[in-house]
């Protein structure tokens, strides 16, 4: 008969603790002060949350001293960009670089010493990010030289001037080995969240996430834009509010002749109007709305591509199907596949 399982020893209080992972955020005159706090309260959150090893947090800025942002508010840094650089700091490397955005970016892709700073840190670091226009500075720095990147959809254009850098300008954040660069403001927390969920796992990113109150963890491969902000909005009263009416009643009959009789015009007036308003004609416009509710669905149900089809409004699985591949370039299947996230 086998002996029974030694007990597990106790813990060495005299063991040194797990070391902490390192997030420098890098900030700037005339940053965006959404860029730098939101990632900021998904570390802090994690940290409360448990993360083990926990999150170091730091700004740097060129001086160590305060920055205005762009809305006027001035936030303090705790080191200067040149004692990181120098070592004169303790722990001096990160593991993680985050290169905050906002409208101060631009004089920055013209100065060489702040451009080298971050150089710098970015070869100490396991992982170099941007929020928002900071994927500019690491463009300019030639810090995306032959990797996929993405910004705000304002500056996607602008991105694309860099020959090293492939722009997809319709995500939420792109991962490119060790580079990740997240698209405008708010998304900077559905980054910090997936780096989150990189280091510790989906189940503490779920609960940072419910700490936060975010609605929900938007996968990178979202678009920046909902359907409901891509169509332009109507000027006309009758079409505005059917616009708001929408995305409630999907799985309503939304043909294009109980679409006029709710907006009380004749069909033919009615579809020349929603598209002169909207930029869309009514059947895309539905199409697009039921799509992005059926990625909500793949992304945060089990229910079967056919009943999912049925609550969006849509009479078969092949049809959403046909519409999903039209809209988001794959199937409903792979789509769920990659984007999935299960309730933990």
């Amino acid at each position: 008969m086998s002996r029974p399982p030694a007990p597990a020893a106790p813990p060495d209080p005299t063991a040194p603790a797990d070391p902490a992972h390192r997030v420098t955020l890098v900030a700037f005159e005339g940053m965006q002060l959404l860029d730098l706090a939101g990632p900021l309260e998904v570390f802090a959150a994690a940290n409360q949350l448990g993360a083990t090893p926990p999150y170091d947090l730091r700004v740097a800025t060129p001086g160590g001293g305060a920055v205005r942002t762009s809305s006027g508010l001035a936030v303090q840094g705790q080191v200067a960009l040149d004692d990181l650089v120098t070592g004169e700091v303790d722990d001096a490397r990160p593991h993680t670089l985050v290169v905050v955005g906002g409208t101060g970016t631009r004089p920055l892709l013209r100065d060489e010493v702040f451009l080298e700073a971050v150089r710098v840190l970015a070869a100490r670091a396991d992982r170099v990010t941007s929020v928002c226009t900071g994927a500019l500075v690491l463009a300019a720095a030639g810090l995306l030289d032959g990797r996929r990147a993405t910004t705000h959809w304002a500056s996607c254009e602008y991105l694309a001037t860099f020959p090293g850098v492939t722009v997809e300008p319709d995500r939420i954040y792109v991962r490119d080995g060790d580079r990740w660069t997240s698209a405008g403001v708010t998304a900077g927390i559905d980054l910090a969240l997936a780096l989150v969920d990189a280091d510790h796992g989906a189940e503490l990113a779920h609960q940072v996430a419910t700490y936060l109150v975010v609605f929900a963890r938007r996968p990178g491969g979202q678009a920046q834009f909902s359907a409901s902000l891509r169509a332009q909005p109507a000027r006309s009263p009758a079409l505005a509010d059917l616009q708001r009416w929408l995305p409630d009643h999907l799985a309503e009959d939304l043909t294009v002749e109980r679409l006029a009789e709710r907006a009380a015009m004749s069909p033919r007036s009615f579809a020349r109007a929603f598209r002169a308003e909207t930029g869309t004609t009514p059947a895309a416009h539905v199409e697009a709305l039921r799509v992005e509710a059926a990625r909500r669905l793949l992304e945060t149900s089990d229910l079967t591509v056919a009943e999912i089809a049925r609550r969006v409004g849509l009479a078969h699985a092949e049809t959403l199907h046909r519409a999903f591949v039209r809209r988001a370039g794959t199937t409903p299947a792979a789509y769920r596949q990659h984007f999935a996230r299960r309730a933990v």
